[in-house]
């Protein structure tokens, strides 16, 4: 166990949330600006039809990125199970659904299935503390 007091623990804590707050602040604006940056040269990119250009200072390149989605869920789920293509799909369980079926049917768990467990601390400051 460490030596150090638990008061100093929690002020220390707060300290560096309230310095990582800062930090991901200026992260932010720093990523807004870069947004607006690329947009710049896509748009110059665009205009003059190059897919690359290379610079003195780095080179940039143009990509297409297409997502998918669907407009309509129930459509889409039959769909897949009509064509039999559950690939479509990715690999994961919402969290909360699967909390609240455990909950209401704890009999009922479905086979591997793993859940894990820890204990989280969680850290509020006092209101004028230095």
């Amino acid at each position: 166990m460490t030596e150090i007091p638990l008061e100093k623990l929690v002020g220390v804590y707060i300290k560096m949330r309230t310095k990582k707050e800062l930090l991901e602040g200026e992260a932010k604006q720093i990523d807004n600006q870069m947004r607006e940056v690329k947009v710049a040269i896509n748009d110059i990119m665009r205009e003059t039809g190059l897919d690359s250009v290379r610079t003195a200072a780095g080179t940039a390149y143009r990509t297409v990125k297409t997502t998918y989605a669907p407009s309509d869920w129930g459509l889409m789920y039959q769909f897949i199970l009509d064509h039999d293509m559950p690939e479509l799909l990715e690999k994961r369980l919402h969290q909360g659904n699967v909390k609240k079926y455990l909950e209401e049917n704890p009999e009922d768990v479905p086979p591997g299935l793993n859940s894990t467990m820890e204990y989280s601390v969680t850290v509020k400051g006092v209101k004028n503390a230095g």
